[in-house]
């Protein structure tokens, strides 16, 4: 008869009142061997899984980060797992049909290690930047300008321009905050609808019917008022409706910073949890793919491993606010001031 029989060998068949006495240990010891067995294979597949999620990372991070003839040796005590770091988060429409290099999504945001906590202030793509030493203009320009201004006027090659770009937006939201941004970051809108699908979508509350048609960039925005789990391209159209082709429920650039920061809070809940875990894989992918970081490889790992538990609120949101004269919005003197407080006491505690 087999181990796992609940019959007695019959040597022991005389002593009827010991039966359950020596079952108990039997069944016990049973008990654990199976529970110990599944935690091994549980601890064995999560061991290969994180093996597999580390191979993945470090090509991503490769993919993402700084060319490493441009790396620097970080000094003691500077380092993003140390010391508070101010970045600058840049969107860009690079869809097939049309786009370029305008940031439709602007975004400076201080990590800081000590409270495992970060404020991000959005900036409307239409704001009047007026900073000394750049000429005036929108929020959203910048970027393609001194792109472009790298390539025909400095005569650097396509990739040193775009790291002259950066470098250069980057000075301009240093100046506008009266912080110093270290480092910035890249995405386009694809990227950010690859990670929404590899996530399995996110929930938001849809503000408003929004219906809007562009057959020149294909664009083809269509959602439903209330809450629902949008795909990635639905996510996109949801962070970037501005009007409709009636000219019926228009979207201010505030209303779209307000969507952006309710999407990338919903998207760090999601990642905190086991089915957001089981799929950092795919987001990874994702993000490795379609971002850009003038971070060396290491510190954008520090990054990961330092704030991998932070939730949506641990996360500041600040929208700046002004008003609309075509085709500028005027930031609002009071709210500009109140979000360079907030970053510079971030970058303080």
């Amino acid at each position: 008869m087999s181990k796992g029989s609940t019959a007695l060998p019959p040597r022991t068949g005389s002593r009827q009142p010991a039966k359950p006495k020596k079952q108990k240990p039997r069944k016990k010891r049973s008990v654990l061997k199976t529970f110990f067995g599944l935690l091994f294979a549980l601890l064995l597949i999560v061991a290969v899984g994180l093996a597999y999620l580390v191979f993945k990372a470090d090509n991503a991070v490769d993919q993402i980060s700084a060319p490493a003839d441009t790396e620097v040796v970080i000094p003691a005590g500077e380092s993003v797992k140390e010391k508070a770091v101010a970045m600058l988060l840049m969107g860009i429409d690079a869809r097939s049909h049309g786009g370029g290099l305008n940031t439709d999504v602007m975004m400076v945001a201080v990590f800081n290690p000590n409270s495992k906590s970060a404020t991000v202030v959005t900036i409307p793509r239409d704001s009047n930047i007026d900073v000394d030493g750049y000429r005036a203009r929108k929020a959203n320009s910048f970027y393609a300008d001194f792109y472009m201004n790298a390539l025909n006027e400095k005569k650097l090659k396509k990739e040193a321009a775009y790291a002259d770009a950066k470098q250069e937006v980057r000075n301009v939201m240093s100046e506008l905050f009266g912080i110093d941004i270290k480092y910035s970051a890249v995405i386009n809108f694809q990227g950010f609808a690859d990670v929404v699908d590899a996530l399995g979508g996110v929930e938001v509350d849809v503000d408003m019917r929004m219906k809007y048609k562009d057959s020149a960039d294909g664009t083809n925005i269509d959602l439903e008022e209330g809450v629902q789990v949008l795909s990635g391209d639905k996510a996109l159209d949801f962070v970037r409706y501005r009007k409709s082709n009636n000219g019926k429920n228009m979207s201010s650039d505030f209303e779209r910073n307000a969507r952006q920061s309710q999407v990338v809070g919903a998207l760090t809940d999601k990642m905190k949890s086991f089915d957001g875990v089981t799929k950092i894989g795919s987001v990874i992918e994702a993000v490795g793919a379609n971002l850009t970081m003038d971070m060396p490889s290491k510190e954008i790992k520090n990054m990961m491993t330092t704030y991998l538990g932070m939730s949506r609120e641990d996360i500041t949101f600040i929208p700046l606010e002004g008003t609309w004269r075509s085709p500028y919005v005027y930031l609002d003197d009071t709210k500009l001031d109140e979000a360079r407080a907030a970053l510079q006491g971030k970058l303080a505690e």
